[in-house]
């Protein structure tokens, strides 16, 4: 299996909202690689969550990468929006498109980094169909909505299904884990195939940071060292 750069997302959701920019600005220094931006409409997901004001003001205190899964239905109506906010990625759900590939291609126009996400229950084949548009895929590890649940193990066979497939066809896309991922799990999951992986609690739960962040860091590091 050939590896691409591990990337370490802290997933905002989990942060302390009163001090969102402060929290951004700490995980950034700590050693995160991208923010993870969820947005829920209460919609596709039981929860809502944040918005495109939201995205701006974090726009302008990190200069990380913005990595902005859309929990939301309807997505084609709100890309242009959130790239012009500052998003760098915009993943959207195969669950929530009636043409995942059309959106694919709306996100690349507007400038960002295109990206499907599969829900746990849903054949990542699904996100495969289009890889060809993509620069991502997310493969959702718990059921989206709220953040805390645990990494649902099964997730690690369709991680390795859709890298294995990815390589077959010779398509140099990130694959991202989303829900559950801690210290304990993420090597597991980055040698099962997933090269961006989303941290909340695991990461804004911890009393240190940078303790976490390189603890994962160096755990990632392993597995890289173990290819063969």
């Amino acid at each position: 299996m050939v590896r691409h750069p591990f990337k370490l997302a802290p997933s905002i959701l989990s942060a302390d909202f009163a001090r969102l920019g402060d929290e951004v600005r700490a995980v950034e220094a700590a050693g995160a690689d991208l923010i993870h931006f969820d947005v829920m409409d209460g919609h596709f997901v039981p929860n809502i969550s944040i918005g495109i004001p939201v995205l701006q003001s974090l726009r302008a205190v990190t200069k990380l990468p913005l990595d902005v899964h859309l929990m939301i239905e309807h997505p084609e109506r709100y890309i242009e929006a959130f790239v012009k906010a500052g998003a760098d990625s915009i993943s959207v759900h195969v669950e929530a498109c009636n043409d995942t590939r059309a959106v694919a291609r709306l996100i690349r126009q507007f400038g960002a980094r295109s990206s499907a996400a599969v829900n746990p229950e849903t054949d990542v084949r699904e996100a495969l169909r289009v890889a060809d548009e993509l620069d991502m895929i997310l493969v959702m590890s718990v059921h989206p909505g709220f953040g805390g649940q645990e990494f649902i193990p099964a997730s690690l066979d369709k991680l390795r299904y859709a890298r294995e497939e990815l390589e077959r066809r010779g398509l140099e896309l990130d694959l991202e884990v989303d829900g559950g991922i801690k210290v304990d799990n993420v090597a597991a999951a980055a040698a099962a195939g997933a090269n961006v992986l989303v941290s909340g609690s695991g990461i804004f739960g911890a009393s240190s940071y940078t303790a976490v962040i390189t603890q994962m860091h160096q755990r990632l590091a392993a597995v890289d060292l173990l290819t063969p």
